[in-house]
């Protein structure tokens, strides 16, 4: 649907909880060519969108999709009039069927959230703290009104994930580099840890690793006449000679929204990813493969996508394959070509887990101690409780024998008696 896709895809948006579906237009080729084409549209499961509310924003597109009148009123909607919260008042013309399932899955929403806090704040041993003040940090929903969904919620839930979606390829970069920071520092530490002789056999099995991961195949610029040709002929099982983008884009428009979507996207850099990266050899990195991936298709997307909407429209794609990069583009640098820190950053990365160890160390030390003290205590109380114990058999002994005593005496006295 197409407002699910601008929903989820710009910047995977959220925003376009809304816009109808579009039937697809038959693709005027010879199906007899073509290996595995789907009849009809294919259902894509949408993606997790990396958001802590994540299974809030599905549900409450999922509810908002079944109201007719919504749908309408989204059909003709543009993405600044979705992203500006002037639609979002049309949520007070919605069935009562519908506004009923959005309070219930906000009430459930903002149960969730206490939760966390409640949790969070269990682990911090933190006690007397304001839960609905603590909600305030929480900006995808009105926590003032916790029972009911108002057009003020689909307002706060579109921004919100707009904003948090612009800066989730962002995240992701920053996320690799450290990722890749972590490796070095750890093969760094570890070769600190062996012999000189041990140490050259892991420094010369290092570089032999790198050097049989860099020997692959050229890799196609993405977005590139070859690049596309190359999925059409192998993935698509077409003649190379028939290639036509118009069909090309058809064809890979998965869900028939009129849209490449950035999975759409990704999805056409498979086989260049292919010739770099196998997960069956040691040396190559399938964490590495997806930044890859990553950073072929936020390249398409610059080069393609004019009104940065992160979705690529058939005439936005016709236009790119006009230019002068389609037909010679630049090599395409691989990640193997590129450094992803400097010195300087590992060193300061290096800095940040020393003072995170450290940190660590010292709570260690502080649960050591409180152990070891539990321990004591323990002891000590177990100590008195012999002791306790101990008298207590003691003065139990004392008695006995006094009764024992006073029985004794009584049989001789009694014995003495009958005698006389």
């Amino acid at each position: 649907m197409r407002w699910r896709t601008l929903l989820r895809q710009y910047c995977f948006l959220l925003i376009t909880c809304l816009l109808t579906a579009l039937e697809a237009v038959p693709i005027d080729i010879d199906k007899t060519k073509v290996q595995n084409i789907p009849v009809e549209s294919a259902k894509i499961e949408p993606p997790d969108t990396g958001l802590y509310y994540d299974e809030y924003l599905k549900q409450v597109i999922d509810v908002l999709e079944t109201d007719k009148h919504f749908r309408e009123k989204l059909q003709k909607a543009d993405i600044e009039e979705i992203k500006s919260g002037r639609l979002s008042k049309e949520l007070d013309l919605v069935s009562h069927h519908v506004r009923t399932k959005l309070d219930e899955l906000k009430r459930q929403e903002v149960g969730r959230l206490r939760m966390l806090i409640k949790a969070k704040l269990d682990s911090l041993q933190d006690i007397g703290m304001d839960h609905q003040a603590l909600l305030k940090q929480f900006d995808h929903l009105n926590h003032l009104n916790p029972d009911k969904f108002e057009s003020t919620d689909l307002d706060m839930l579109i921004k919100a994930a707009t904003n948090d979606l612009e800066h989730y390829d962002k995240t992701r970069h920053e996320e690799f580099k450290k990722y890749e920071m972590m490796k070095e520092h750890e093969r760094r530490e570890y070769l600190k840890t062996l012999n000189e002789e041990k140490r050259k056999e892991e420094e010369s099995k290092f570089e032999e690793m790198k050097k049989k991961h860099e020997n692959h195949p050229k890799v196609n610029h993405p977005g590139s006449k070859d690049q596309l040709k190359e999925v059409w002929e192998e993935t698509d099982g077409l003649d190379p000679n028939d290639f036509d983008p118009k069909t090309f884009f058809k064809l890979h428009d998965v869900n028939s929204d009129g849209f490449l979507d950035e999975q759409e996207l990704e999805a056409l850099f498979t086989k260049e990813l292919e010739k770099v990266y196998d997960p069956k050899n040691e040396e190559d990195d399938m964490v590495e493969m997806e930044e890859e991936r990553l950073r072929m298709r936020e390249h398409v997307m610059n080069e393609v996508d004019t009104n940065k909407d992160r979705l690529v429209t058939l005439e936005e794609f016709l236009k790119a394959t006009e230019k002068k990069e389609f037909l010679e583009p630049d090599s395409w640098e691989t990640l193997d070509q590129q450094q992803f820190f400097t010195e300087e950053e590992l060193k300061e990365y290096e800095n940040i887990i020393a003072l995170q160890e450290n940190e660590l160390k010292k709570k260690a030390d502080e649960l050591q101690k409180q152990k070891e003290e539990l321990q004591r205590q323990h002891d000590q109380l177990e100590a008195q409780k012999l002791e306790y114990h101990q008298v207590a058999f003691c003065q139990k002994i004392m008695a006995l024998k006094k009764i024992s005593g006073a029985l004794l005496k009584a049989c001789v006295f009694v014995t003495y008696f009958i005698v006389l």
